[in-house]
């Protein structure tokens, strides 16, 4: 008589790969989870995907060159080049071709760009706090340092050079 295994305990040893344990796996759930919730405020309001977002709040700070925004946000080049190409149709950025290299330019908000920008950041920072609802301020902090920490241990992991 043998037994029915899928109803046997499971050993969790530290070789055991038990999915809801695994930190890559929790990480990426909660970033789904957070990026899914926001990307449907964004798209729903504002009519921006998440990558179209992420680089208005980063052209915000400074215009960029593509290749800059690629490290910046940790997208993909292609990623990087539709979501620019949507914001300049939509004439919320601006293509400015580079004095000193013919090839290469910047991005920049334009004035509708940034009045844009200006209503969905507040709107950003609300569910950043909503989210955050529950923690301590010392916990934010201490989150926001550990996660800072594992950036730059799987860039480290992964021979790139850490995005900040």
């Amino acid at each position: 008589m043998s037994a029915d295994v899928t109803h046997l305990p499971r050993k969790r040893g530290s070789d055991t790969l038990v999915l809801d344990d695994y930190l890559p796996y929790r990480l990426s759930i909660a970033s789904n989870g957070v990026s899914g919730l926001i990307a449907r405020a964004y798209q729903d309001r504002f009519g921006l995907t998440i990558p179209q977002w992420r680089l208005m709040a980063v052209l915000a700070e400074d215009p960029l060159t593509p290749q800059a925004l690629v490290a910046r946000t940790a997208m993909d080049k292609v990623t990087v080049s539709r979501a620019a190409q949507g914001l300049v149709t939509r004439n919320l950025v601006a293509r400015t071709a580079s004095p000193s290299d013919g090839r290469s330019h910047s991005l920049s908000l334009t004035e509708t760009g940034r009045r844009l920008h200006g209503e969905i950041a507040p709107l950003a920072l609300a569910y950043e706090a909503a989210l955050l609802t529950g923690l301590a301020p010392a916990d934010v902090v201490l989150l926001k340092r550990l996660l800072a920490r594992l950036e730059a241990a799987a860039a480290r992991l992964s021979g790139e050079a850490p995005t900040r």
